[in-house]
């Protein structure tokens, strides 16, 4: 396609360059209209020769680009390989004739596993105590209680622990909140 359009270029070109000499060969009388008609002609014959030349360019990129693409392909992979000399000779396991197989894990083994993980951050519902103090309520959840009812207790966030001073004495527990910034949860149920 590019070349029709190519090929109905230059015919235009052509038929310009007929019509502006037969204008030419017009009597001298009409001396301002030749003018005007060779400046005309000028200005097309320019428009041509800069269409031919980027024409006759980008056909020599096009050119240039197929030879890259043919060079790249027929190009034999080269790798690099050190010298005889300087090469370190590579392990291989020696072959057995009998194949392994992998044996399965324990029944339960991985729900096990999650079920602990999981129980690790539920705290329970009976620890947690609601206490009213001079200065407003505090949620928390008892020590004593989660001593008794949690396995992790030991592993309880310090910086969570607190003391309140109620109407009925001094409590020692942790801080709900602190403990869901911490990433435990209440248990349902």
């Amino acid at each position: 396609m590019r070349f029709t359009l190519h090929h109905k270029f230059i015919a235009s070109i052509a038929a310009a360059a007929v019509a502006i000499t037969a204008f030419t060969a017009a009597p001298a009388a009409a001396g301002d209209r030749n003018r005007d008609l060779a400046k005309i002609a000028v200005g097309v014959l320019g428009v041509a020769i800069v269409g031919k030349i980027i024409h006759d360019k980008n056909k020599r990129d096009e050119e240039r680009a197929r030879q890259e693409v043919s060079k790249h392909r027929h190009a034999p992979n080269t790798v690099y390989r050190a010298p005889r000399a300087e090469r370190v000779p590579v392990y291989r396991a020696p072959q057995s004739r009998h194949r392994v197989e992998p044996r399965p894990l324990p029944k339960g083994y991985k729900r096990k596993q999650h079920r602990t993980h999981a129980n690790a951050k539920l705290l329970p519902k009976q620890c947690f105590q609601s206490f009213d103090t001079r200065r407003g309520q505090v949620l928390m959840f008892g020590r004593r209680c989660l001593e008794n009812n949690f396995r992790h207790a030991n592993r309880l966030p310090q910086q969570c622990a607190q003391q309140i001073r109620t109407h009925r004495g001094t409590r020692y527990g942790y801080d709900a909140r602190c403990l869901r910034g911490a990433g435990y949860s209440l248990a349902r149920g």
